[in-house]
């Protein structure tokens, strides 16, 4: 393992026994999963050095909390660690969270590593920008590095404020030269270089004020320090890709309101600092049917537009002028049957994303659950295209204690 992922764990672990050594009393709790995981790639690759057609892994994702008598402490180290069996880049560990969380009436503190998510939309989640993507868990950016943090909270009748402050940056993970679902040319992780002189000991901050009001949950940010998206830039040679980490302001904003049936949805942000100042943002509705058919089932339909202003100074996206198009089916039976069906369209180009995500539970203990991706119609200069054949059906099966 790296040094400073090394450290970050050290440290996380020191910071815990300290904070609740104080709260001895209380009651503890060990939970967690272990999963095993197989990946099928139908296509053969189309760059030199990648794996062929199966990538198997094994996932371990213990949990331990606790919670003092008085309800004041909480604690909770929850490690990840994946071990695979193709991408060496693809076997690594983490510290998702590890934190000890201090709460009074009014107000809370959080010390430690701990993963945050913001958002309300389905198909980007746009405003995420406190954790970074651990990217070589999917490309869907759902999985995050844990971030060591203080977090202070107040929750009051007119809403909830948080502030953060963040002494130490995550490098995005990438997969490796015989990886998968990469870039054409790999990236160098170990060549990293950033705008802030203090590197990843840059400190981020970041403010967040979230409420709802009758029918209206709304949440507003503004994160300023190290960008969590980096820019991908050839090296001198031309044979590997550099990431460059920029400092940037970014003020965000997402809204749900609920009616009836309905849920409409809009997360948008502008941002400084990766080229020229931009705006970026993704809305759009799911319309659920409850009990289709005369049965205990819901089907929701979800559309969405994702629009990005970035320019190419900025890192790339594919999320720039697209269409997002969905069905979700919750059988809402003992097993907790779901599955989401969904594709992505690019206005201009009909390059296309397909995904099928279904998963189950089998008695007590156990999960399975299958994901399937399909990329279509990418022309060579959409950044969709390095993925081109990299159509994959994956299973897992989970037990959890």
């Amino acid at each position: 393992m790296p040094a400073s992922k090394t450290g970050t764990l050290r440290a996380a672990v020191a910071a815990l026994t300290f904070a609740a050594a104080p709260a001895a009393a209380g009651e503890f709790e060990f939970s967690g999963s272990v999963a095993g995981e197989a990946r099928v790639f139908p296509v053969d690759p189309q760059f030199e050095g990648q794996f062929s057609h199966f990538q198997p892994s094994a996932i371990l994702s213990p949990e331990l909390s606790y919670e003092s008598d008085d309800d004041r402490h909480q604690v909770s180290v929850a490690p990840f660690l994946r071990l695979d069996g193709q991408d060496d880049e693809r076997t690594h560990a983490d510290l998702r969270e590890g934190y000890w969380r201090y709460i009074e009436d009014e107000w809370d503190v959080l010390i430690g590593i701990n993963t945050v998510f913001w958002g309300v939309t389905e198909s980007r989640h746009l405003i995420n920008v406190i954790n970074q993507v651990d990217q070589v868990e999917n490309t869907d950016e759902e999985d995050f590095l844990g971030q060591p943090m203080v977090n202070l909270g107040t929750q009051r009748d007119w809403g909830r404020v948080d502030f953060f402050v963040m002494p130490g940056f995550r490098e995005r993970t990438f997969p490796g030269r015989d990886g998968r679902l990469r870039s054409g040319l790999p990236v160098d992780d170990g060549a990293a270089r950033y705008e802030s002189d203090l590197e990843q000991a840059n400190v981020d901050v970041a403010l967040r004020y979230a409420h709802f009001i009758g029918d209206w949950d709304i949440g507003a940010h503004y994160f300023h320090g190290t960008g969590r998206e980096p820019r991908l830039v050839p090296n001198p040679a031309g044979t590997r890709l550099e990431p460059r980490y920029d400092l940037i302001n970014q003020a965000g904003l997402d809204v749900q309101y609920t009616l009836n049936e309905w849920l409409w949805k809009l997360e948008a942000l502008g941002r400084e600092g990766q080229g020229e100042t931009f705006a970026a943002a993704v809305g759009g509705f799911e319309y659920t049917f409850f009990q289709a058919f005369g049965t205990d089932a819901d089907i929701g339909l979800l559309a969405e537009y994702q629009y990005d202003g970035r320019d190419d100074d900025a890192p790339v996206t594919v999320a720039d002028n697209d269409v997002f198009a969905g069905a979700r089916l919750a059988l809402n039976d003992f097993q907790d049957t779901t599955a989401l069906l969904g594709t992505v369209v690019d206005v201009e180009n009909q390059s296309t994303a397909l995904f099928i995500e279904a998963e189950r539970r089998f008695g007590d203990n156990w999960k399975l659950e299958l994901e399937s991706r399909w990329f279509l119609n990418a022309e060579r200069s959409d950044p969709l295209a390095a993925f081109e054949d990299d159509d994959l059906i994956q299973l897992r099966v989970s037990y959890f204690f």
